[in-house]
């Protein structure tokens, strides 16, 4: 059953944990280096590793173990402690765990799932934020643009699983900046972190529009040197209800966990969370160099029960905050399939609370797993109010991108509240459409607004966004207006538009401001002299748009060109990442058909 499943320290050992971190006398152990996982290292440690038939978390004996007990011999296990949410009733005991299912076949096929015959049947139940396409804007009417950044890369790998399996992705999975967001384009870097970030321009033919133009902004962050990153303070919010059951889970959520121990230095602090019926510690505040107890503590984990995400969180939270440091990073990092059912379980209720937290200065960050019943609604609530990321992982090669490739960018930020916005110049511009951003639009005035929240960018992270536009003089998608329509403002010099990035630094309160004009000498004459750069970001944009079936580009301008604008902008390309993506555009051919 789910709360024998949790059964991790007793009240008592957890008070301590709560009370005293690592200190707490009875918690205290000896560092165990790294090394191989064996059944004997991790039982010296008080970790038994669970067994394939057995839905119990192992409990870490020494934490509750009896005054002299051989090592071999774990005590009955302690209560475990609970968190209850503030404002909820105690959730009922749970219910004891079903028999395991009868072997059925997924709704997808995958090369990192188990054979069929042994998989268990997921009802197809994953949600995700419905959000309409952006409009065309006349300029005369809207001169101005604003929206939060956004480097969350989730839809990406979420779409490419769908493709995998030779599945259209639903309309809403798609998020086109996340698309384009994914990519490293080698934009040119700040070099002092005083001014952490440098915009990059260019405005070229629209390839998939008649006389229309396109906009590729590209904002690059400084990277901070690993000798100047400050140190972590991290707690693993790991969910281990019965729904995470599954080799895309459960076992490659501790694969990714893995992979982000390896990074760990000797200052950083990690404490771990695993929450089904219940939430409860696993490991106490623990350094960098002793990556064996974390790696046995990832071992003894199993899935079982419903799921007290509320709880977690808030547990998570706890031990955070007892060891913040404020010099630190201090960072909640959640792996689930965002499938909560216990305590606090509605996404506007979770939002709410992860937003208060955040002022602790503990923050967010979401790594999904799972398919059939994956919430991306609710990934994208906890993410985008929590100051963090939201990352969906579909095999250990996603892993290693984002926990060992991208370690810096998703931990270390550079900072917060990052907001862009654009002013048009309708002397030269009649029409303007933002591709993607759709769910992080601001209005004009919370630009200026430093109490409006906005998106989190990372040591070495880079931001992109592109507008499609309408010169004046072509003819634009509205008629104008037969009564009252206005005037465009006599030609002033050769601007298009007018750039703003403001940002505050990691922990801040008070705003700064990074200006840009964007003018004739950003304009290139076709689409082929742009840098490599644009073009790629131009097919990516594309595939997005086509993905989610919207209206804005030409028949004309189907699958094949797509992959051909794509395979010319490849470039260098040390990890394969475009290669990948060139023949995932002939996957979208094979399932869209059009």
């Amino acid at each position: 059953m789910a709360s024998s499943g949790l059964r991790i320290l007793g009240s008592t050992a957890l008070s301590l944990l709560i009370a005293g971190g690592a200190s707490a006398p009875s918690l205290a152990l000896p560092s165990p280096g790294d090394g191989a996982v064996t059944p004997e290292a991790c039982a010296a440690l008080g970790y038994v590793a669970s067994s394939e038939r057995d839905h119990r978390l192992a409990s870490p004996r020494r934490a509750t173990m009896v005054q002299g007990a051989p090592v071999g011999m774990a005590p009955p296990p302690l209560p475990i402690p609970s968190v209850q949410p503030r404002s909820e009733s105690k959730a009922p005991p749970p219910p004891p765990p079903p028999p395991p299912p009868p072997p059925a076949v997924y709704g997808y096929a995958s090369p990192i799932m188990p054979s069929p015959a042994f998989a268990p049947q997921i009802r197809d139940t994953e949600k995700y934020p419905g959000a309409v396409a952006n409009p065309v804007k006349r300029v005369v009417d809207e001169p101005v643009s604003t929206f939060s950044i956004d480097v969350d890369t989730a839809a990406y790998a979420n779409v490419r699983r769908f493709l995998n399996d030779a599945s259209a992705p639903p309309h809403d999975a798609v998020r086109v900046e996340e698309l384009i967001n994914y990519f490293d384009y080698g934009y040119a870097r700040p070099t002092a972190k005083d001014s952490p970030f440098k915009p990059t321009v260019a405005v070229v033919p629209s390839p998939w529009s008649k006389d229309r133009q396109l906009l590729h902004i590209g904002v690059q962050g400084y990277a901070a040197p690993r000798a100047d990153q400050p140190p972590l303070n991290l707690v693993f919010l790991i969910d281990t209800s019965g729904s995470m059951s599954g080799e895309d889970r459960l076992p490659l959520a501790k694969k990714a966990l893995n992979v982000l121990i390896d990074q760990l230095r000797p200052r950083d602090r990690v404490s771990m969370v695993a929450y089904a019926g219940s939430a409860g510690a696993v490991l106490s505040p623990t350094d960098g160099r002793s990556k064996l107890k974390m790696r046995c503590a990832l071992t003894a984990l199993r899935s079982g029960g419903s799921t007290a995400g509320g709880q977690g969180l808030e547990l998570a939270y706890a031990l955070a905050k007892q060891n913040l440091d404020p010099k630190a990073v201090n960072r909640v990092i959640l792996l689930t399939d965002g499938d909560f059912n216990v305590g606090i379980a509605d996404p506007a209720r979770l939002k709410d609370f992860v937003a208060d937290q955040r002022k602790s200065g503990v923050y967010l960050s979401v790594y999904g797993f799972g398919r059939g019943n994956y919430n991306d609604t609710m990934m994208q609530a906890l993410a985008q109010n929590g100051n963090g990321t939201a990352a969906y992982v579909d095999s250990l090669q996603e892993a290693r991108k984002l926990l060992r490739d991208d370690f810096d960018s998703a931990l270390f930020p550079i900072a917060d509240d990052v907001k862009i916005q654009v002013e048009f110049n309708p002397a030269k511009v009649a029409e303007y459409r933002l591709i993607g951003y759709e769910t992080r639009l601001l209005n004009r005035e919370d630009f200026n607004n430093d109490q409006v929240d906005a998106g989190e960018v990372g040591s070495g992270a880079a931001v992109t966004a592109i507008y499609e536009i309408t010169p004046v003089g072509v003819r634009p998608s509205s008629d104008p207006l037969r009564y009252g329509d206005k005037t465009p403002a006599k030609a002033s010099g050769d601007e298009l538009a007018f750039l703003k990035i403001r940002y505050k630094p990691p922990g801040g309160s008070a705003s700064k401001l990074i200006e840009r004009p964007i003018g004739a000498g950003d304009v290139r004459s076709s689409l082929a002299a742009a840098p490599e750069a644009t073009r790629f970001a131009v097919a990516v944009a594309a595939y997005g748009q086509k993905l989610r079936g919207d209206p804005w580009v030409d028949d004309g301008f189907d699958w094949n060109a797509v992959t051909d604008l794509a395979q010319g902008a490849r470039g260098e390309d040390p990890y394969g990442l475009r290669a990948e993506f060139v023949q995932l555009t002939r996957a979208a051919k094979d399932v869209k058909g059009s």
